[in-house]
């Protein structure tokens, strides 16, 4: 994984919150700090965060599929609003790009307008996910990183890897250092949903999956102190 010029990093918008609601700014301090040693070493960052903090709409079967992605959606603006302004708090210059139009509060995601953002040293949060029903972040992160050509996703996770078993549930699971995108797909590990999965496997884009909670973990996972499980598609 040298080399590595731009990355998209995944949150989970659970992760980002407090057990008696509202945000951990504590964290999410340190997640920008992070962030921060990378950009200011040259690397290109855009986040997706999740909305599960604020929303899961899988779990109520009494509204509209549809209706409530879009539900999930909007929460995942939520939190990059509010996680872009701690961000800026601690020096950093962000923008925050969605696939619809919401008024002043964001831009219109392009190409272009993402690559201009990033050539202007900001951190670009892809809110949103990918505008439509039925697709994940998972997914929504995916098609940025291969959309922008980004080397890697760095999946920030409540787990410091990728395992062969749960280990919550199995005390001898077995942690693996490297894993091939195939092997994943069909061990089906759910590392990423499966669709997520396919789209890495068939762009070759690289994972990086570590525990978030690990100290300086985001910075350690470009700076060759990786203690995660890296995701090849070699």
């Amino acid at each position: 994984m040298d080399n590595i010029k731009r990355v998209i990093l995944k949150l989970s918008g659970e992760a980002l919150a407090k057990k008696e609601g509202g945000y951990n700014d504590e964290l999410i301090e340190n997640i920008a700090n992070q962030v921060k040693t990378i950009v200011d070493k040259g690397t290109d960052v855009g986040v997706v965060i999740g909305g599960g903090n604020y929303w899961r709409g899988r779990s109520n079967d009494n509204i509209d599929r549809t209706k409530a992605d879009q539900i999930g959606m909007l929460a995942t603006i939520m939190n990059c609003i509010y996680v872009s302004e701690i961000f800026r708090s601690q020096g950093l210059k962000t923008n925050i790009l969605t696939p619809f139009e919401c008024g002043s509060m964001t831009k219109l995601f392009s190409k272009d307008r993402a690559n201009k953002y990033f050539e202007k040293g900001m951190v670009v949060f892809f809110a949103g996910g990918t505008g439509h029903p039925y697709f994940s972040t998972d997914t929504g992160i995916v098609l940025r990183a291969i959309e922008l050509d980004a080397d890697a996703i760095l999946l920030a996770k409540a787990i410091d890897g990728i395992y062969d078993s749960d280990p919550k549930i199995n005390p001898e699971a077995k942690k693996y250092d490297t894993i091939s995108i195939n092997e994943v797909v069909e061990k089906k590990l759910g590392v990423i949903d499966m669709t997520a999965s396919v789209m890495c496997m068939e762009n070759k884009m690289p994972l990086m999956v570590f525990g978030l909670e690990e100290e300086n973990s985001i910075v350690n996972a470009l700076s060759g102190k990786f203690n995660g499980t890296v995701v090849t598609v070699d």
